[in-house]
């Protein structure tokens, strides 16, 4: 991640050229991550939009010590949530119809819903841990490496979490297709 490291410290010494194109790689992730754990798209943008914010007032003190720059920045998005819902006092995750794009075939996009309905009904069965570790493996795309950095534990620990969470989640679906 040489090119990584050389376009963070361009944008330390307040290069705006340099943090547009971390801004451009890491907003949709880091906008997936957040809806995903919010269940709110308009929210979800209002929050990435602030995460990239305090990244922007505290890239200055960023240190590298041997990790991405996307855990430091993943751990922002983290923060960002809590306080979100600290401040929201919510716990309940809800579909948003914002998921489903307004051109799709109504079919497809009903069938799309019925999907996205079940796999959050099947995630509910998810210690917070899985849900975290699938959250940042498959919407965010973040190596093992990398999730167990934003997370803070080994990597062993974020591959047992992942396998057992798939494993609960194909269980759940399962009974769910069964009904």
């Amino acid at each position: 991640m040489q090119d990584e490291e050389s376009l963070v410290r361009r944008a330390q010494k307040q290069d705006q050229e340099a943090f547009a194109q971390i801004y451009e790689e890491y907003f949709d992730r880091i906008y997936r991550y957040i809806t995903l754990k919010i269940g709110d798209a308009v929210e979800a943008e209002d929050l990435t939009q602030q995460v990239f914010l305090n990244t922007l007032r505290s890239i200055s003190s960023f240190k590298w010590r041997g990790k991405p720059f996307s855990a430091w920045l993943y751990r922002i998005a983290h923060n960002q949530v809590v306080d979100y819902f600290r401040k929201k006092k919510r716990t309940a995750v809800p579909l948003e119809e914002t998921l489903v794009s307004a051109g799709d075939n109504p079919q497809q996009a009903a069938e799309r819903k019925l999907d996205i309905e079940q796999v959050l009904a099947a995630a509910r069965h998810l210690t917070g841990a899985q849900r975290e570790v699938i959250s940042l493996r498959f919407t965010s795309e973040l190596s093992i490496a990398q999730v167990a950095e934003v997370m803070g534990k080994s990597q062993g620990a974020v591959k047992a979490l992942q396998h057992s969470g798939i494993v609960a989640l194909r269980r759940a679906l399962s009974v769910t297709e069964n009904e």
